[in-house]
């Protein structure tokens, strides 16, 4: 009998314990996004206006504000970003590397910069950020514009358009703080 009322309260115990909320996880986030590479191949007449960078709950989000409606990208994993036009390395921090390629020239129909960064191997300050570690400009020719992040390590991300604000539009990359 006695082994019975223990079983009893083991079970009521497991039950309750069932029954509390789910600490926040890395497995609370719920993503999918993968870390192959991401890429959308149209093209439209924006140009780069701004690059900016924010912290959210489950991830790092980098935006490329764009004068224009959002044309095509490609953002993938690479052992080593190089400038457009040159091949030069672009030297980054972190553990992994993301080339991000936007099908939208940072100059205008004259030739005249369109963005032109304070500091082309610092765009944002990524002190505080969870998995960012550096953003670099990585130039801009034949009609695209290329820069390097550096993240902690190979992990999921997400590339999207978001028209707005006004007649602009962005291209924004997550990049989840775990797997």
């Amino acid at each position: 009998m006695r082994r019975f009322l223990i079983f009893l309260a083991s079970l009521a115990t497991c039950a309750s314990l069932s029954t509390l909320p789910a600490a926040a996880t890395p497995s609370s986030c719920g993503n999918s996004w993968g870390s192959l590479d991401k890429l959308a191949s149209d093209y439209a007449p924006a140009t780069v206006g701004d690059v900016r960078a924010g912290r959210h709950h489950c991830f790092d989000r980098l935006v490329v504000d764009l004068t224009g409606p959002a044309g095509g990208y490609r953002v993938a994993y690479t052992d080593r970003v190089t400038q457009d036009g040159s091949g030069d390395p672009v030297p980054l921090r972190g553990g992994a590397f993301l080339h991000v390629m936007v099908q939208a020239p940072a100059y205008d129909e004259d030739g005249n910069s369109t963005y032109r960064p304070a500091d082309r191997t610092e765009l944002v300050d990524m002190r505080g950020y969870q998995t960012f570690r550096q953003a670099s400009w990585a130039g801009s020719f034949e009609g695209q514009s290329g820069l390097g992040l550096g993240v902690r390590a190979r992990l999921p991300f997400r590339v999207m358009t978001l028209d707005g604000p006004g007649a602009g539009s962005r291209v924004v990359i997550d990049v989840a703080h775990h797997w």
